[in-house]
């Protein structure tokens, strides 16, 4: 069970290895400056209990899955809110849920099935900066756990 994992503030989940996803995590950062999200990589022990204990049990790593509490939001759903919680003008973006989220999806969908061959991928996961540390579920664990 990840109820070692604190749920306080939404986790959001992603593929470690790929860089547009990487870039995407960083741009969060950059525009979240309330801190409103956590971070996990979906290969890391963190990010397999988070899915395992809400359910999401079918997941690859074509999605960023956003885990809010006891829920879960994937594709375009998990992207459309956490845009809404970004600083302006980056929150309009929550507006586009909208539109149906099959064709939302449809465009996550083709993006993700190319975003290896257009954007590349890393060899390992990334590596937040002292800065940012904090704010990455299996980093702060770990020092909480050193602290103790």
């Amino acid at each position: 069970m990840a109820e070692d994992i604190p749920r306080e503030k939404p986790i959001l989940l992603f593929d470690g290895v790929c860089n547009l996803c990487n870039g995407s995590i960083q741009f969060v950062i950059d525009h979240d400056p309330e801190g409103v999200f956590r971070f996990a990589p979906l290969q890391s022990d963190a990010g397999e209990r988070l899915l395992d204990d809400v359910g999401f049990e079918d997941y690859d790593f074509d999605t960023f899955v956003l885990v809010d509490g006891d829920d879960y939001y994937t594709k375009s759903e998990a992207a459309l809110r956490v845009a809404r919680e970004l600083e302006f003008p980056w929150s309009l973006a929550g507006a586009l849920r909208i539109v149906p989220r099959p064709l939302r999806d449809v465009v996550y969908d083709t993006v993700a099935s190319h975003r290896y061959a257009v954007f590349g991928k890393k060899a390992q996961c990334m590596i937040p900066s002292p800065e940012i540390r904090e704010r990455f579920v299996e980093m702060s664990a770990e020092r909480a756990e050193a602290d103790d």
